[in-house]
Formats: C-alpha cells, sequence, structure tokens
C-alpha cells in the first residue's frame, strides 16, 4: 500500500483557479468512472495501490494525482488510456503557478536578459545542482517538494530549444560560479553546463569580477524580458518594490543597469576563458 496521503507537494493551490479547474474535473471523472464500476473508494483504492484517504482526496479536487495513480486507476477501471491520458493535463499544472507564469512569460520572450548575483540563473543549471541548491533552504522542504521545485526549474530549460531562437544573455557573479554546491561532480557538470549554454550562438554569457568593487546589480536580480510585440516586463530586487513592471520609464531605468553590468563584466569570450580554467582545476 502507497502512503503518500499526507506527503506535501500534491496539494492543489486554493489560488490557482486553472490547477483547481483541472484537478477538479480530473477528480470528477474518476469517482464517475470508479462509481459506474461498481466499486467503493476503499476496494478501489486497495486496486490501485492507495489508501482510500487519498482516493477521496483525488476525486474531491484536493490532491493532485500522481503519474502512476492515473495509469493503475486506468488498469483497474479498463478505461482504454483515457484515465491516463488526463495526465497530459494534470501535469501542467502540477508546478506551482508562479513558475508556471514565469515558463510562459520565458516561452513568449524574443529576448531575455539576466544579472544573477546570489546563484546561477535557474535556466542555466543542472538538475543535480537545482536539487542541492533547493535542498539547502532552511527551514528544509520534504523530498516530494524538492522534486517537484526541481523538476519545475529543469522544464523551464525547453527555452534553448525554441525556433526561431530568443536572444538570451546572462551575467553572473564570479562568486556564483567559483561557488561549489554539491558534490564536485555536481559542480563539474554544472560548470560544463554554463560552458554548453554559453557557447550557442543565441546566447551570450558574461561573468562579473569580484575585482570590479561596485557596480548597479548590487541590490540583486535583474530581469528582462522584451516580446514580438514590442511590449517588456522587468524586475529588479533592488527597485519598484521588486515586482514586475512594464512601464517604459521603469524598463528604461532596468535596461541602463542592465547595460552598464555587461559593460563591466568579463567579455563573453573572457568569461568561458574563466569557466573552462575553473573547470580545469577541479
Amino acid at each position: 500500500m502507497a502512503v503518500e496521503a499526507d506527503e506535501s507537494g500534491w496539494e492543489v493551490d486554493p489560488d490557482d483557479e486553472w490547477g483547481v479547474a483541472v484537478i477538479t474535473t480530473v477528480g470528477r471523472q474518476l469517482k464517475l468512472r470508479r462509481e459506474a464500476a461498481g466499486m467503493r473508494a476503499g476496494d478501489f483504492g486497495v486496486a490501485v495501490g492507495y489508501g482510500e484517504d487519498l482516493v477521496y482526496k483525488v476525486e474531491g479536487g484536493k490532491r493532485i494525482p500522481r503519474q502512476e495513480y492515473l495509469d493503475r486507476a486506468d488498469e483497474v477501471l479498463d478505461a482504454g488510456g483515457l484515465i491516463s491520458a488526463a495526465w497530459e493535463d494534470v501535469k501542467k499544472v502540477r508546478y506551482p503557478k508562479k513558475v508556471r507564469e514565469l515558463g510562459k512569460l520565458e516561452a513568449k520572450a524574443v529576448e531575455i536578459a539576466v544579472y544573477q548575483c546570489n546563484s546561477i540563473n535557474g535556466l542555466l543549471q543542472t538538475p543535480d545542482h537545482a536539487r542541492a541548491v533547493i535542498g539547502a533552504a532552511q527551514p528544509p522542504y520534504s523530498p516530494d517538494d524538492v522534486d517537484r521545485m526541481v523538476a519545475a526549474r529543469i522544464a523551464r530549460r525547453t527555452v534553448f530549444e525554441r525556433s526561431p531562437a530568443p536572444a538570451l544573455s546572462f551575467v553572473l557573479e564570479e562568486g556564483v560560479v567559483r561557488r561549489p554546491i554539491g558534490s564536485t561532480i555536481v559542480w563539474r557538470e554544472q560548470l560544463e553546463r554554463l560552458l554548453e549554454v554559453g557557447r550557442l550562438h543565441n546566447v551570450v554569457l558574461q561573468v562579473m569580477p569580484m575585482d570590479c568593487d561596485t557596480h548597479s546589480g548590487t541590490d540583486g536580480t535583474i530581469e528582462l524580458l522584451k516580446f514580438e510585440d514590442g511590449s517588456a516586463v522587468g524586475r529588479s530586487d533592488g527597485a519598484f518594490g521588486g515586482r514586475p513592471t512594464s512601464d517604459p520609464k521603469h524598463l528604461r531605468i532596468l535596461e541602463l543597469r542592465y547595460g552598464t553590468i555587461r559593460a563591466q563584466a568579463l567579455s563573453p569570450r573572457e568569461s568561458l576563458a574563466f569557466i573552462e580554467q575553473l573547470l580545469g582545476e577541479t
């Protein structure tokens, strides 16, 4: 009997209207099919390998079902793949709402520019590096929450597979690139990933050297996304309350700050050479 009835990370966020609608619909269909098959919730739970409490939570739209739960339910109810197919909708709301919204913006952007001062940007992280970063949080996340967040972060990397390819620019602090988060193997794989991405024709990757005593990014992360219709959105930890903004005046300020940061950072060629040097030292 599986024991995930009280695991965190699979609950439905009540503020996520789309997520609630999808999970409620899937749960209702599961309940209707179970009842049509003449099965009690307890018996169905035994058949699929989960507790009765979890069955009620899934059917009541209070719990996001795992893919294996849907696959097993499909077999037990002889649904011919219709229940299993629901995973295509469920997996879209599996990730937190904020991550999905960010992913949607990144999927539409023709230009993405990011300065990151305290960590390697999520778009650049390897799965193991992301796991080490998320797993270091205090208070710690549950293993299931970590899995969910890592999967959501890695899913955003599809931005590198888009055609036509967007123009991507990243500036990372030297201290962040030097910090060996996770094991030596994890760190080496992360450095190799930076080199791989930095060599893409549509990516500019730069490192801000530690001997640059001050620059306009010391307040924190800066993000700028531009879209095909000419619109844009930006955010900075140290400006406008840290909230996303599309105000032209605010965007000009962020563009000025980001442009200054890029000018003070190592050139793309120097940055890749620096990362190669670090890799050689490990």
